[in-house]
Parts: structure tokens; C-alpha cells; sequence
């Protein structure tokens, strides 16, 4: 069945996606492809999800696609599908962590990539793995290499499909954390609880802003600036930070709309 090839756990507001076929380094074949789709679908649509973690069970993240595996179809079509995918992590409103222990290569470490916040260990591996299969960056790889690390180390990621460490993947700005295997699970733990207990309207707002005004002027990011607090101002949340801040304690946030009570 396709749901044993993706793990789904929810704990406080964070759901937990864990792509389960490490005999296969987590390569991606067609049902794990159908399951995350499916589970990315569940996440945007349930609003009690906060935050989400993209992980690997076995000690890898992700091989990429399965490239053994016999495909049915036309190519593109394929890729539709895999395309789909890709803009469903990119747009997903809430925060999204990339939990990397192991190999992320190919699609896989796009997929890191295409998540908001990348945590990894210090024997995790990565690589624009295409070159040496044959193939041509997918995944989004040709849009997110450039503006993370500029065009030069792109083309060098993309052209020579080296195997890289987590240490270089830190100094490029691939990786945000590089934490110890045994304090990873606590590590992605807070870091995701801080996520989750956040103003929920006021987090994903800024992350769209953050998408949306990567590549327009700064007249424009200010007037979306503007129309985003204006909803902030109408939810519970704002007011309840000053409250809380006044009061001197936590904040609980509900993303609840204030306006008309």
C-alpha cells in the first residue's frame, strides 16, 4: 500500500512526514510519490497543523527517484506529477522543517531543499546526483540552487554532481543546522515547537511574503507589508502579545479572527 512507503505521526500541532523504504536509501518510486502527495493535500488542507517535518527512516533522508523501477507513461506526464509535488511543499502555508540524517541526492535533496529550514548531522551527504545518471536537474533544483547559493556554485553543484558534506552544505547556506546524531531528534523537536507555538496568521504570512517578494521591488514588499498587518491587527494574536508582554508572560496564539466580536 502506498501509506507504508510514507509514515504520518502528529504530536502538538506538527505532523511528521517519515518516507519509510530505507532498503531503498528512501528512494522515491510511484506510490511514495502518490503518498506524498496525498500527505502534503492532508497537511494544507488540516488547520491544525502548525508546522511539518520531512524526514527518512533509516538512517537515510532520500536517494531521489528510484530510478530501478520500471515507469508506466509518458515521461512528461511523470513529470507533471512530480511537478505538482514540488509546488505543493513550496507553497504549503505553514513552516516546514527538512530533518537530514544520511544521503539527500537528486530529487531527494531537493526536497530538503524545497523545505523552509534544513537540520542535519554531521554524516549527512548531499548531491545534485543528475549528471552522473544522465539526466537534468528536476525538482526545482534549477530554481533553488541560484538563489541559495548564487549562479557560480550552482552550476558547479548541478555540472559535476559531487558528493558534498554537511559542513559544506552549511558554509553554502544549503543547511541551516548541523547538530550531533544524538541530539537531532530533541534538536527538530524544539525547533518545531517554537514553530508551532507561534502566531499562526502572522507566520505563515511572513513566509509568504518571503516567497513572493524574493524577486519584486521594494515598493511592491511594502505595500504587501502593509495589507498583511492589517490582518494581523485583526486577529487575537496581536493583541494578546502585547497583553502578554505587558503582563509578562508566554503568549498562547490561536490565529482566531478578532474583527466583528
Amino acid at each position: 500500500m502506498d501509506t507504508d512507503v510514507l509514515l504520518t505521526d502528529q504530536t502538538d500541532g506538527v505532523r511528521t512526514l517519515t518516507l519509510n523504504r530505507p532498503q531503498r536509501r528512501n528512494a522515491l518510486d510511484a506510490g511514495s510519490w502518490r503518498a506524498l502527495h496525498a500527505a502534503l493535500t492532508a497537511a494544507r488542507d488540516d488547520e491544525d497543523v502548525r508546522a511539518l517535518v520531512l524526514t527518512g527512516a533509516g538512517g537515510a533522508f532520500c536517494a531521489g527517484a528510484d530510478v530501478s523501477e520500471k515507469r508506466e507513461g509518458h515521461p512528461l506526464d511523470r513529470m507533471r506529477f512530480v511537478n505538482e509535488i514540488a509546488l505543493m511543499l513550496h507553497e504549503l502555508p505553514v513552516p516546514t522543517v527538512a530533518r537530514v540524517d544520511g544521503v539527500a541526492v537528486g530529487a531527494g535533496w531537493n526536497l530538503a531543499l524545497g523545505c523552509d529550514l534544513v537540520v542535519a548531522t554531521p554524516t549527512s551527504r548531499f548531491s545534485q546526483i543528475f549528471a552522473k545518471r544522465g539526466l537534468s536537474l528536476d525538482f526545482g533544483g534549477s530554481w533553488l540552487l541560484p538563489r541559495l547559493v548564487g549562479m557560480q556554485q550552482a552550476k558547479r553543484l548541478a555540472l559535476l554532481a559531487e558528493m558534498i558534506d554537511a559542513d559544506e552544505a552549511l558554509r553554502l547556506g544549503l543547511v541551516t543546522w548541523v547538530v550531533a546524531p544524538e541530539e537531532l531528534d530533541g534538536f527538530v523537536a524544539d525547533l518545531t515547537a517554537r514553530l508551532a507555538g507561534a502566531a499562526p496568521v502572522a507566520v505563515r504570512q511572513s513566509k509568504a511574503l518571503l516567497h513572493e517578494n524574493a524577486d519584486r521591488t521594494l515598493r511592491d514588499a511594502l505595500a504587501s507589508e502593509a495589507r498583511t498587518q492589517a490582518v494581523n491587527f485583526a486577529t487575537a494574536d496581536a493583541p494578546e502579545a502585547f497583553r502578554a508582554f505587558t503582563e509578562k508572560r508566554d503568549a498562547t496564539f490561536t490565529g482566531e479572527w478578532a474583527v466583528g466580536r
